[in-house]
C-alpha cells in the first residue's frame, strides 16, 4: 500500500470512529442509568446525586436510579464503577477522598483514582462545621479549655475522610489532644452526636443546619469563609481559635465515569448535569444550607483533582496518616 494510500485509509478509519461514537451519543440514553453513591442515604452526597437522578429522568424520559454503596472509606463503591463498562449507564458520584486521598492512605488500593475514571464535572463543595449538642460548650473557646483540661478524654466524629483531616489539622494546630471515631457517612455522625456517643463533630452544613434549626445542635465554627445564610453569626474557625495561616477546608464532589467511556457521551452527560446544577431554584435550595454549586468542564475537573492531590499528598505525609 503506498503511503497515500495509507494516510487515505486512515482519515477514514478516523472519520468512521467519530461518527460512530457521536452515533452513540445521540442514542444515549436508551435504558437505565445508576449513579453509585459510596455513602449511605441521607448524606450531602446522596441528595445531590438525588436531584440529579430526578431531573435528568424528566429530561431523557428513562429511569436513573441512584445505587448507595456505602462502606470502606468510599471504596466500595469506586471500586463497582471503576470495573463497570465504560458506557455511560454506570456513573460515580465521587467525594474529594475518594478520588484524591485514598491513593495516598492506603498502599494497595483496587482502583486508580486518575486510570479508572473519567471526570464528567465538580458538583457541590460543601461548607462543615464543627459543632456539639444544644446542652454542649456554648463557644469554641469553651471547647478547647474543656480538651486542654481533659487530654485525651473527648472523642468526635467524621464521616469522611475530609471531615477526619479538619479534626486532626486543627486540633494539631490547637494542640489538642482528642480521639476520632470514624462513621460510615455524615448522618450516622450527627446521630452519634445527638445520643451522646461523641463530643462534637465535623459535618457538613447541608446536613447539620436542620438540627441546629431545631435546636438539637449548636454550630461553634464554620471550616471555611463562605457565608451560608443558615449559619449567620457562625465564626470561622481559624478566626474563632485565634490561628493564623489555617487554610479553608471543605469538602467537594465530582460526577465521574468508567475509564474509556466515549468522549461524546462524557460531554453530552456534562451539559445535562452542569444546566440541572444552575438552574436557579436548585442553586438557591443547595446554596442556603451551604451546598455550593460548582460545576467544570471534564478537562477542568481533571486539572482540579491534580491540584488537590498536590495539596493533600503533602498535608498527609506531615499527619503520617495512612490505613494499611
Amino acid at each position: 500500500m503506498s503511503r497515500r494510500a495509507w494516510l487515505a485509509a486512515l482519515v477514514w478509519l478516523t472519520a468512521l470512529g467519530v461518527a460512530s461514537a457521536a452515533a452513540a451519543a445521540n442514542a444515549y440514553p436508551s435504558r437505565p442509568i445508576h449513579i453509585v453513591v459510596p455513602f449511605p442515604a441521607g448524606g450531602p452526597t446522596d441528595l445531590i446525586s438525588r436531584v440529579i437522578a430526578q431531573k435528568m429522568s424528566e429530561d431523557w424520559r428513562v429511569p436513573v436510579i441512584v445505587d448507595n454503596r456505602p462502606g470502606g472509606n468510599t471504596i466500595i463503591g469506586a471500586e463497582v464503577v471503576a470495573r463497570a463498562a465504560p458506557d455511560g449507564y454506570t456513573l460515580l458520584m465521587a467525594i474529594d477522598s475518594t478520588l484524591v486521598m485514598n491513593q495516598f492512605l492506603y498502599k494497595n488500593l483496587p482502583y486508580d483514582p486518575i486510570n479508572d475514571f473519567a471526570p464528567i464535572t465538580l458538583t457541590t463543595k460543601t461548607v462543615s462545621v464543627l459543632a456539639v449538642r444544644a446542652d454542649g460548650p456554648k463557644t469554641l473557646s469553651e471547647l478547647i479549655a474543656r480538651a486542654r483540661a481533659n487530654p485525651g478524654k473527648l472523642n468526635f466524629g467524621g464521616g469522611t475522610i475530609t471531615a477526619q483531616l479538619m479534626g486532626h489539622l486543627f486540633h494539631k494546630a490547637a494542640g489538642l489532644d482528642i480521639v476520632y471515631v470514624p462513621f460510615k457517612g455524615t448522618p450516622e455522625t450527627t446521630q452519634a452526636l445527638l445520643s451522646g456517643s461523641v463530643d462534637f463533630v465535623y459535618a457538613s452544613s447541608v446536613i447539620a443546619t436542620p438540627l441546629i434549626a431545631a435546636g438539637q445542635l449548636r454550630a461553634l465554627a464554620r471550616m471555611n469563609h463562605r457565608e451560608v445564610p443558615a449559619l449567620a453569626g457562625v465564626p470561622v474557625l481559624a478566626e474563632a481559635a485565634g490561628l493564623k495561616d489555617f487554610d479553608d477546608l471543605s469538602i467537594w464532589l465530582g460526577l465521574v465515569a468508567p475509564k474509556g467511556m466515549p468522549q461524546p457521551i462524557i460531554d453530552k452527560l456534562n451539559r445535562e448535569v452542569v444546566r440541572i446544577l444552575n438552574d436557579p431554584a436548585v442553586k438557591q435550595k443547595s446554596e442556603a444550607t451551604g451546598g455550593y454549586i460548582v460545576t467544570t468542564t471534564p478537562e477542568g475537573m481533571a486539572a482540579f483533582m491534580r491540584r488537590e492531590a498536590a495539596r493533600w499528598d503533602k498535608a498527609l505525609k506531615e499527619l503520617g496518616m495512612h490505613y494499611d
